[in-house]
């Protein structure tokens, strides 16, 4: 299985699947994919006008201890499986989300 991240330009790429309006919000743990392992974040947000895609973003940020800035949805926004963008020194972030 490959992991759910990985370098990208001035950052990192993560894959993660969202569950809008969920009894647990926050990062909660990896998820086995077709594509490989994503990141799960669940979001008390339903997914209408770009709530739940603007909560995993601040989600994951919290969960790196980032300002909510840093993360952006750059694939799947209209999609439970998503990719966010984290900015920031790749190796750094690497040691942050494999703790997660």
């Amino acid at each position: 299985m490959t992991t759910f991240w990985r370098p990208a330009e001035g950052g990192v790429s993560v894959a993660v699947k969202v569950q809008p309006k969920s009894r647990r919000p926050g990062v909660q743990g990896r998820a086995p994919a077709a594509d490989g392992e994503r990141l799960r974040i669940g979001v008390a947000e339903a997914a209408e006008a770009g709530r739940a895609n603007r909560a995993a973003c601040a989600a994951l940020a919290r969960a790196l201890d980032l300002p909510a800035s840093a993360v952006a949805v750059t694939g799947g926004a209209t999609s439970r499986e998503k990719t966010l963008r984290v900015a920031g020194d790749p190796a750094a972030l690497a040691t942050r989300l494999e703790a997660l």
